[in-house]
C-alpha cells in the first residue's frame, strides 16, 4: 500500500479519492511536495443496490433510506482506507490536512446525501455545477479536513472527467495546438474532446460490462480474475491477475477473448457466437449450450467452468455501441474527422492493457494514426493535482469555463450511431492479435 516506506513523514498529508460506481482509487500525497506515500484500491460497497449508475440512481430516488444508507456506506469506506494508509506510513487517522474527490454526478451526490431524483430522469440535471468545499466532518468522518469535491458539468459527465481533464493541464491551455480525444472507460464511459479553445464533453451509459460487471462469470479485476486472453494455434492461452487460479473474466479479459474468436472465426462481424458446424477449427469442441443460449468454455477445471456466453457478447456491444456513438457525436460537434484527431489519451488500466490496435479491432475507436496514451489513475492524479495547487489558480472551477456539455439522450443521430456500430469492425481483424 505505501508508495515508499522510506519516505519521512509529511505534516500535510492529503488524501485523493477517485470514487468509480465500480471501484474505488484513493492515495496520500504530501501536500507541500505532491510526492505520493500511499495509494489503495477497493470496491465500492455501494454495489448491491445496483452494478450500474442508473440501477444505483434508481434505488436512491425510490426510497430515502436507501439513500442515506449508501451515503453512509461509501463515507464509511472513504475513511478505512484514509485511515489504512495513514496508518501504513506511520501517521494517526486524524492526521489528514485535505481531502479531494472526484466522481460521477451520481456517486457524488451519494456521497453528500444529496437527492438523485433529477438525475433519475430527462434532462438528467444534477443539483450542483461548481465544485464544493466542506468539511469531512458533514460527510460523518470521525476527524475534520478541509473536503472539496469536483465539479459537475452536466448530468452523467462528472468531476471524474474534469479531474482527468485537469491532471492533464488542460486548464491552463487557452487553445489545442492539435485536436485530442480523451477517454474515461469504465462503467460510466465519459468522452472529451479539445479543439481549439473548445473542450466537448460527454457520456455514454456503457453499463458495467467493461468491469466485469453483468456477465455470466463476470467478476472486477481482483485476484484469479482473467486479464487476458489469446489464441495460438487453436490452444487458449489465458493470463490472470496475480497469476491466481482462474475465477472469472473481468472486463479485459472478454474483451480480448472477443478480439482473439473474431480474428478465428468464431464469431462474425455481427456479434454472433457461430455454432460449431460452421468453425472449421478445434475450437468447435469449446461451443456448447447452456439453458438454450450459445457459449464458448473459456476455461473448465473440476471447480468451476468459466464462460462466455451470447449474451455477454452482447452485453460488449452495448457498452461498445454506445462509445463509439458518443465518439463519432463529439467529432461531428467539433466540425471535423475521426482523422483530424492527433493524440488518443486514454485513462486507467483498462485502456492500457487493451491498446489502441485492440480497441479498433473491437470498433470502440475508428481505424487511424492518431498517436496513442495511455494515463494511469488520470482522475486520481487530478484530484492530486488540486491538494497541491496552494495559490488557488488554475482551478477546477475555472476548467469549468472551457467545457461544453453535448447530451446524448434522445438524440436521433446518437441513437442511429448506436445501432450502426453495434457490429464489430470487419476489416480490422483479419490478422490474428
Amino acid at each position: 500500500m505505501s508508495e515508499n516506506p522510506s519516505l519521512p513523514l509529511t505534516n500535510a498529508p492529503c488524501l485523493a479519492v477517485d470514487l468509480g460506481t465500480t471501484t474505488i482509487a484513493a492515495s496520500i500525497i504530501d501536500g507541500e511536495t505532491g510526492k505520493r506515500l500511499a495509494l489503495t484500491t477497493a470496491l465500492n460497497p455501494q454495489r448491491p443496490y445496483g452494478a450500474d449508475v442508473i440501477s444505483r440512481v434508481a434505488a436512491a430516488a425510490g426510497s430515502e433510506t436507501l439513500r442515506h444508507e449508501m451515503s453512509r456506506l461509501i463515507n464509511r469506506q472513504l475513511e478505512d482506507l484514509a485511515a489504512a494508509m495513514l496508518e501504513d506510513i506511520g501517521l494517526a487517522a486524524g492526521a489528514l490536512k485535505k481531502v479531494a474527490i472526484a466522481g460521477n454526478p451520481a456517486m457524488e451526490h451519494l456521497l453528500l446525501d444529496l437527492p438523485v431524483d433529477t438525475l433519475a430522469g430527462i434532462p438528467f440535471r444534477p443539483l450542483f455545477s461548481a465544485g464544493k468545499v466542506s468539511d469531512t466532518s458533514v460527510l460523518g468522518w470521525a476527524d475534520h479536513a478541509e473536503a472539496y469535491i469536483f465539479p459537475v458539468p452536466g448530468g452523467f459527465v462528472g468531476g471524474d472527467l474534469v479531474a482527468f481533464l485537469y491532471g492533464q493541464g488542460l486548464g491552463q491551455i487557452s487553445a489545442a495546438e492539435f485536436p485530442r480525444l480523451f477517454l474515461d472507460l469504465g462503467t460510466n464511459a465519459e468522452i472529451a474532446l479539445h479543439v481549439g479553445e473548445k473542450v466537448y464533453v460527454t457520456s455514454a451509459a456503457a453499463g458495467p460490462a467493461f468491469e466485469g460487471g453483468n456477465l455470466s462469470c463476470g467478476m472486477p479485476a481482483l485476484a484469479g480474475a482473467i486479464t487476458s486472453v489469446s489464441i495460438d494455434h487453436e490452444r487458449v492461452v489465458i493470463t490472470t491477475l496475480d497469476n491466481a487460479s482462474p475465477q472469472g473474466l473481468c472486463g479485459t479479459g472478454a474483451l480480448t477473448l472477443i478480439a482473439a474468436l473474431l480474428a478465428e472465426n468464431v464469431i462474425d462481424a455481427s456479434g454472433m457466437l457461430l455454432e460449431p458446424s460452421k468453425i472449421s477449427s478445434n475450437l468447435a469442441n469449446r461451443i456448447k449450450d447452456v439453458n438454450g443460449v450459445r457459449a464458448f468454455v473459456v476455461y473448465r477445471d473440476a471447480s468451476r467452468e468459466i464462460l462466455l456466453t451470447q449474451e455477454d457478447i452482447r452485453q460488449i456491444q452495448f457498452a461498445k455501441a454506445a462509445i463509439r456513438a458518443g465518439i463519432e457525436m463529439l467529432v461531428a460537434r467539433g466540425g471535423m474527422e475521426f482523422s483530424d484527431i492527433c493524440e488518443l489519451v486514454i485513462t486507467g488500466s483498462f485502456g492500457e492493457r487493451l491498446g489502441t490496435q485492440m480497441l479498433q479491432v473491437l470498433d470502440i475507436v475508428p481505424p487511424g494514426d492518431c498517436r496513442p496514451a495511455y494515463v494511469l489513475q488520470g482522475p486520481l492524479q487530478g484530484a492530486e493535482r488540486y491538494l497541491c495547487n496552494v495559490d488557488g489558480s488554475d482551478t477546477p472551477d475555472t476548467l469549468m469555463g472551457k467545457l461544453t456539455v453535448v447530451p446524448l439522450s434522445g438524440n436521433p443521430r446518437f441513437e442511429a450511431n448506436f445501432i450502426k456500430f453495434m457490429d464489430f469492425c470487419s476489416n480490422c481483424y483479419t490478422e490474428k492479435i
